[in-house]
């Protein structure tokens, strides 16, 4: 079966994300040491889709990784699994690799370099980018990593957490390890308010919502007092400036006040001739 890529390119892929990051050239390869369950591998199959990753490798996996079991937890990522390379030993999984890391948070009696996932997922994107090859090797569900597998790897990733409980099943510790590669080659707007299909209010707009709101509450008396009006106009214009109103919502606030004046309470005033519903 031909291997399948992500299609970074493509107007589907971008539209699954808001917030949209690059997936990256030459992703690492993700190696799998003995891993027990099935459900296991379909389940880091799903953590590698979600960031980008596309290179499975299984060294002696107990467990058919293209069972049902496998394929149901894999949720969409099924190619990932169909496209997995099945190897006996670390050493022929990693033969092809020039950069390896060990995802291990147990410390070894072993002068290597340590890095937590963040600061590796940024020299990972700077080593794929100069087309190295680069491989994370993952250990056992129950046991990780042997010394001796540790001791093939250049460095070791560790993800700092909660030291009272600091332990991760396989698919987190892939997904842990993958979030910062992709998002290393994320360049867009750390925060940004979504308006879908709806459209800002222009200036225009806030101006007349401005109005509508001063004249109502000069009528009621809450703009009494002359000397303070200029504040608390202001305050009360840089409160919905901040809000980024869209058209419908300007709209909706209209509607709001008109009944605060209008409204279906005994005491207050009939309508104004001419004054329909609509208006706002």
């Amino acid at each position: 079966m031909p291997k399948r890529t992500l299609k970074r390119d493509s107007p589907a892929f971008a539209e699954k994300q808001r917030l949209v990051g690059k997936a990256g050239k030459n992703p690492p390869a993700v190696i799998l040491v003995e891993p027990q369950l099935a459900e296991n591998i379909g389940t880091a199959a799903r953590a590698m889709m979600n960031t980008g990753l596309e290179d499975l490798r299984l060294v002696d996996p107990k467990q058919d990784w293209m069972s049902e079991k496998a394929l149901a937890a894999s949720s969409g990522a099924e190619w990932i699994l169909e496209n997995a390379q099945r190897f006996m030993t670390v050493e022929e999984a990693i033969a092809d690799r020039q950069m390896l890391y060990a995802a291990t948070a147990r410390r070894r009696e072993m002068v290597k370099p340590l890095s937590t996932a963040r600061t590796a997922g940024r020299e990972m994107r700077a080593r794929a980018e100069a087309d190295e090859k680069v491989g994370i090797l993952f250990g056992r569900e129950r046991d990780g990593l042997t010394n001796q597998e540790v001791a093939l790897a250049n460095a070791i990733i560790e993800v700092p957490l909660n030291p009272e409980h600091s332990s991760l099943n396989l698919a987190q510790a892939v997904l842990l390890i993958g979030y910062e590669w992709f998002q290393a080659g994320y360049d867009g707007p750390e925060s940004m308010i979504t308006f879908n299909s709806a459209k800002p209010a222009d200036k225009e707009m806030l101006i007349g919502l401005f109005e509508h709101l001063e004249e109502e509450l000069t009528l009621c008396g809450f703009l009494r007092h002359e000397e303070r009006r200029p504040s608390m106009v202001a305050n009360l214009r840089n409160i919905l400036q901040r809000a980024e109103l869209t058209e419908q919502e300007v709209r909706t606030l209209h509607g709001v006040v008109k009944e605060l004046r209008y409204g279906r309470r005994p005491d207050r005033p009939k309508r104004q001739p001419g004054f329909k519903d609509e208006d706002f």
